[in-house]
């Protein structure tokens, strides 16, 4: 059973930087196309970057682009999130979304394409 964990999440100023982590247990995440979303209160949850079991393609949401960078380490089986220049519309819930498909799709519209989810990890940016 695959089971997901972010961690990472917490309070920081703006510009700060916050560095998530997802890590994974029971199997290897090797062949996993995985991605992060995101939920503020009363938004509807929203693709951030996702990146491919291959770790060459990523893709990542426009209001994120040119500050957040995914990656992933497969030999500690742990996926990435540095996440710099922190503004407070990035506060949210973070969570970590893995999907396990022959030509897997690098999607941020579709969050019920990705079918193992972890709990989430707040991130706050406040003054």
């Amino acid at each position: 059973q695959l089971q997901l964990v972010e961690s990472g999440g917490g309070l920081v100023q703006p510009g700060g930087s916050l560095r998530l982590s997802c890590a994974a247990s029971g199997f290897t995440l090797d062949y996993y196309t995985i991605a992060w979303f995101r939920q503020a209160p009363g938004k509807e949850r929203e693709g951030v970057s996702c990146i491919a079991s291959s770790g060459v393609s990523t893709n990542y949401a426009d209001s994120v682009k040119g500050r957040f960078t995914i990656s992933r380490d497969n030999a500690k089986n742990t996926v990435y999130l540095q996440m710099n220049s922190l503004k407070p519309e990035d506060t949210a819930i973070y969570y970590c979304a893995a999907e396990l498909r022959v030509f897997a799709r690098c999607v941020l519209d579709r969050p019920e394409y990705f079918r193992s989810w972890g709990q989430g990890t707040q991130v706050t940016v406040s003054s």
